[in-house]
């Protein structure tokens, strides 16, 4: 006798080899082969609900003709996808409790496991706690005005820059805030990938109007890191539904994600379009006094630590990434000096964090520095760099130019481009653009950034 359970775990192997794991979690694994008619050489499946059923139908039904045809050695095999609600008298459907899903997951469980609206949210990300500097003003001040007056301004924000640089804490301060002042609203936080995680599990045990149901009745959501929905279409078109009705309802919606809205590679144009409607912000690696204040305030607040003036600029001199690497800095300091016994001094610092003076920026980093390293690794000083000139090599450097001051310092690319021999705002931010795009495919392009970086610290 044939073993389907046995062909239909071996198909699903093949499956994740040519279409990925993630579709054979989400279509394939809700599918259950229960039938084999050899004489009409047709294979039924089941499918949880009608929607798993057409999209199985209309992408992967002739993959799976494909693949079953020579595990049961037939040509021309047959897939018919039935409901396990169907029952036409031609076949036997299995007992319910006879079909056992690859992976069992409670759907209860996963579609309440947020119990309140405010249930994700962390209590320590508050606006009290958040560091306003000049890479993330105009960011907090948008958040601060959304959280009093949800739906009416600025709808939708989307705040978008580099991990660590402190999205996330804002998100979750409008949260906070507005359970604070508005506790009557349904507020929900939810990253993107718990949000594909919860609509697979939707899909999979029947629970999709629930979902829809439950995201149809927020007044506030809040979505974090957005682009890992990029390449999800079914996920895009629910969010998609989700959006339209919120947003013709005046709810309000927060997005960060890493890069701006029309560069989110994998995510439909429409869908695109809708996360510029309202205002789109940047934030971007603090400054050096940005990170001295957000060191003293961490350790004040959540230590219970005084930090002298000249130990906080000392950790913030040796972290060059961002806000997540600079508190891990801290978080070392504090743990070594507990363990020793002994106060947090800069030669602590220095021997905790393994930093040498050559290491510790001597000087603030300004276009002149910046163009200083650059003229030392490409040979192309100031007045080449502002000259009108095609030269490839000149426009190569000039970009890296553009991409490091917008990087390292607090201007806007409106003086950037003036620095630069008044260029436009279009010309620097392509310019940008350019360069992260090549630090995707050439590792000689980063060797050559951390190089430029070195000649900004004293040797």
């Amino acid at each position: 006798m044939i073993n389907l359970e046995s062909i239909w775990q071996q198909f699903l192997l093949l499956a994740v080899q040519e279409v990925g794991s993630r579709a054979v979690e989400t279509w394939f694994k809700a599918l259950t082969l229960y039938h084999w008619q050899s004489d009409t050489k047709t294979v039924y499946l089941q499918a949880p609900n009608p929607f798993v059923r057409d999209w199985v139908q209309n992408k992967y039904v002739a993959i799976i003709e494909l693949h079953l045809a020579r595990m049961f050695n037939v040509g021309n095999l047959k897939v018919v996808i039935r409901l396990q609600t169907e029952n036409e008298g031609v076949l036997p459907l299995l007992p319910k409790e006879a079909i056992v899903p690859a992976i069992k997951f409670p759907s209860k469980k996963i579609l309440n496991a947020q119990k309140g609206p405010y249930t994700l949210l962390k209590g320590e990300y508050t606006f009290d706690t958040f560091v306003v500097g000049p890479n993330n003003s105009l960011s907090y001040a948008a958040a601060f005005a959304v959280a009093q007056s949800p739906g009416k301004k600025y709808n939708p924000l989307f705040i978008y820059g580099n991990s660590g640089v402190g999205k996330t804490h804002l998100l979750h301060a409008i949260g906070n805030e507005l359970k604070k002042s508005k506790p009557h609203l349904t507020v929900i936080y939810q990253s993107a990938d718990r949000f594909v995680t919860e609509f697979i599990h939707a899909i999979r045990f029947e629970n999709i109007h629930k979902f829809q149901h439950k995201y149809h009745l927020v007044d506030v959501l809040l979505i974090d890191d957005i682009q890992c929905i990029a390449n999800k279409e079914q996920t895009q078109e629910a969010f998609f539904n989700i959006f339209n009705v919120l947003y013709d309802a005046h709810k309000q919606i927060i997005f960060s994600s890493d890069t701006y809205p029309q560069k989110l590679a994998g995510i439909t144009e429409r869908l695109r379009s809708r996360m510029c409607w309202g205002l789109v912000t940047d934030m971007y690696a603090p400054t050096l006094e940005t990170k001295v204040a957000i060191l003293k305030n961490k350790a004040n607040n959540v230590h219970n630590i005084y930090l002298a003036d000249d130990v906080a600029e000392c950790i913030a001199l040796s972290v060059n990434l961002n806000v997540r690497e600079l508190e891990g800095a801290l978080i070392r300091v504090i743990a070594a000096a507990s363990f020793v016994q002994k106060p947090i001094t800069i030669d602590l610092v220095k021997s905790v964090l393994k930093i040498h003076d050559a290491t510790i920026v001597k000087q603030p980093i300004t276009f002149h520095t910046i163009i200083n390293a650059i003229n030392k690794l490409y040979k192309c000083g100031l007045d080449q760099l502002c000259a009108k000139s095609r030269n490839k090599d000149i426009a190569y450097a000039r970009q890296v130019a553009m991409y490091m001051m917008k990087k390292m310092t607090n201007k806007s690319l409106r003086d950037i481009g003036a620095f630069l021999g008044d260029r436009d705002h279009a010309t620097v931010k392509y310019g940008i653009e350019k360069i992260e795009q090549l630090l995707l495919v050439h590792t000689n392009l980063q060797n050559e950034l951390k190089i430029i970086e070195s000649f900004l610290y004293k040797e």
